[in-house]
């Protein structure tokens, strides 16, 4: 998945075997499956009372999310109670990143109340951190997705990457809507649909920095996946978009934008038709860029993306080009 999120799933031991298994890992990295099948009844039985003794106080999670929720649906208009709202969400994001936890939390109604009550509520601490948990819930999990999905997911996300005061907000929309178009032909079908394409476009056209690069790098992963949309992208002026992106102040974002093109570009005639229109100048645009940042080691890569579309695009020109420099 995505960025700007939790990263990786823990994985907790379901029952006491697990909990053993653990504990001898943990004691002795070099004690192997079979050796712990070779272990004395008497070890095995003091190992299962300690792992009993140290477990016995543990809180079932579920009811911890249960509390959470109601924590949640609890009316409050003071600050202790906002802040307590804040740290519920903080800590549901935690224990969701536990794929088990983040379909419990699906069939305990929290998706529903995520996407009714508290993408649209009036604090902004409050809206980042329920699209965080959206995505956290979502990324890898499709049972998830799909419930999110069918709760109009796609399109409160989307308002929110487009519309929303709040950077942080829309930072952590995108990383929700990526978690559920990635590996998920359903949420991408849905983005379509809707127009996302447009949304992330403007997106990459915004003044803040990281949600730019982000909704380049999410474009890019989508060209390279899903490249039937290639032709989509185009008739809408993608290309003539990205082109005039390149004409800003030089930034690192650019690297992204460039990858971007050459992900639309390549196989794809009709997007280097586009990319030779005269009027685009882009051909002029690469070769300046590459004068400008050649000697420079840490643009190496964005170079290196300006080098191949020159060569996919102005092949023709290229030895001009290489007999200049």
């Amino acid at each position: 998945m995505a960025d700007g999120g939790h990263e990786g799933n823990r994985q907790h031991p379901h029952n006491l075997q697990g909990l053993l298994h653990m504990a001898i890992e943990a004691g002795n990295e070099s004690t192997t499956s079979d050796q712990m099948e070779q272990m004395s009844e008497e070890r095995r039985q003091w190992l299962q009372e300690a792992m009993h003794s140290a477990f016995a106080g543990q809180v079932d999670e579920v009811q911890q999310m249960k509390e959470c929720l109601q924590e949640l649906n609890t009316d409050t208009s003071d600050e202790d109670g906002y802040d307590r709202k804040e740290s519920a969400l903080e800590f549901l994001a935690d224990l969701c990143e536990n794929l088990d936890n983040a379909s419990d939390f699906c069939k305990l109604g929290g998706m529903e109340l995520l996407l009714n009550r508290y993408l649209s509520c009036p604090e902004a601490e409050l809206r980042w951190r329920a699209a965080d948990l959206v995505g956290t819930c979502s990324q890898n999990v499709p049972f998830v997705q799909e419930c999110a999905l069918c709760l109009g997911a796609m399109s409160k996300l989307l308002q929110l990457l487009d519309l929303d005061s709040s950077e942080q907000v829309r930072i952590k929309a995108l990383f929700s809507i990526s978690c559920l178009i990635r590996e998920q032909d359903a949420g991408l079908a849905e983005f379509v649909k809707i127009d996302g394409f447009s949304v992330l476009m403007r997106a990459m056209q915004s003044d803040v920095e990281k949600l730019k690069i982000k909704s380049a790098f999410l474009l890019q992963n989508l060209l390279y996946s899903h490249p039937e949309h290639k032709g989509t992208l185009c008739s809408m002026g993608m290309i003539q978009q990205l082109v005039s992106l390149l004409r800003t102040e030089h930034s690192p974002f650019h690297e992204h934008v460039l990858s971007a093109l050459c992900s639309l570009v390549s196989d794809f005639p009709l997007g280097i038709a586009e990319c030779r229109a005269p009027e685009l100048g882009f051909e002029e645009l690469l070769k300046e860029r590459c004068q400008l940042i050649q000697k420079q080691e840490e643009f190496q890569e964005e170079l290196e993306f300006c080098e191949r579309l020159l060569k996919i695009c102005f092949q023709d020109t290229l030895d001009d080009y290489s007999m200049d420099r």
